[in-house]
């Protein structure tokens, strides 16, 4: 007798569940209790603005775990002190499933770094269920800055009587590190304007409001292709495929400049590990699907394949190399 479709892709799905448990030492749940979650809606806080990378990667998933998973999963954009406040809500909810949070690089690794007592540990006060992609950050700049190089930005910036003001989508971010990182590798004098996400800073770049911004490539990408805006520099480790002209930091010369602004799927601690299972697997067959990874691809967002055991050892060798440099920074900025 022939299994229908719909039937031999739950099967193939349950497999991958149980090898996911019994390599991270779990006990596999009978059918009955692995059908159980999610009963209700599923809650995934974006913990930047609307129109960001964070935003944008937490409704692609969500719009692929409702038709995978059978109930709706939806975005609440929860903004405010660079991810901290958005963050928080999920580590403080109940560990049931159904409160999840986009985490990354800025909200769980650099923001809580930058405060003297951080309302969380951004690895141990999480379960880290699977990572969803990491583009580069950029050196954006608006045309009427009148620089169409890096060479011609840096001499630009170093001639200018007064600091010059740049953005990032917030305090204590990525971007806003590189932008640091850069101004004092150079000596240059700049004035960091926060936002509270990718997508309420590109809207002033793009409008001239701003002129220069150290920014999550992704949320900028667009504007770039259109001519809106330059891309003078990219942290990328090679050329992006699809931006071939524009350089990366490395070539420039700043090999500790070569990264990417990562996010993946996290919630509160001691998630069960049937729904960190089932999850993991449901976003990795999303991650797959041939429109995702178009989507990814357009905006220059690396996939890496990780399980729930190797994403949170990543977190803890990002964490070891960037909140020192995080702690340092805001340490000489107070």
């Amino acid at each position: 007798m022939t299994m229908p479709m719909a039937s031999c892709a739950t099967g193939r799905r349950w497999i991958a569940i149980a090898a996911l448990l019994i390599a991270a030492g779990g006990a596999v749940p009978d059918a009955a209790h692995a059908v159980d979650w999610p009963k209700r809606p599923v809650k995934i806080i974006a913990p930047f603005a609307p129109g960001g990378t964070a935003d944008a990667l937490g409704r692609i998933v969500a719009d692929h775990l409702s038709e995978m998973l059978h109930q709706p999963f939806y975005v609440e954009n929860r903004a405010g002190a660079s991810g901290l406040i958005g963050s928080a809500a999920v580590m403080a909810a109940e560990p049931d499933g159904y409160t999840l949070v986009v985490s990354g690089i800025a909200s769980h690794i650099i923001a809580p770094a930058s405060i003297p007592t951080p309302p969380y540990d951004g690895v141990r006060d999480f379960t880290h269920i699977a990572y969803l992609g990491g583009p580069p950050v950029g050196l954006l700049v608006h045309p009427a800055l009148g620089v169409t190089n890096f060479a011609a930005y840096l001499a630009m910036a170093r001639r200018s009587p007064e600091a010059l003001d740049y953005t990032s989508s917030g305090a204590a971010t990525h971007g806003f590190l590189f932008g640091e990182a850069l101004a004092r590798k150079e000596g240059l004098r700049m004035n960091h304007i926060p936002y509270k996400g990718g997508g309420p800073a590109m809207l002033d770049l793009v409008a001239g409001h701003v002129r220069i911004a150290t920014i999550t490539f992704a949320s900028g990408a667009e504007q770039v292709r259109a001519g809106k805006i330059r891309a003078l520099a990219v942290s990328s480790e090679h050329r992006l495929a699809n931006f071939p002209a524009i350089p990366t930091f490395r070539e420039l010369g700043y090999e500790d400049l070569t990264s990417s602004t990562w996010f993946a799927l996290s919630g509160p601690a001691n998630l069960p590990r049937d729904v960190v299972a089932s999850l993991h697997q449901a976003v990795q067959e999303a991650l797959q699907r041939p429109d995702v990874r178009q989507r990814m691809a357009l905006d220059e967002i690396e996939l890496k394949a990780m399980s729930p055991a190797e994403l949170t050892r990543y977190f803890e060798a990002e964490n070891a190399k960037w909140a020192p440099i995080a702690k340092a920074t805001a340490a000489s900025a107070r």
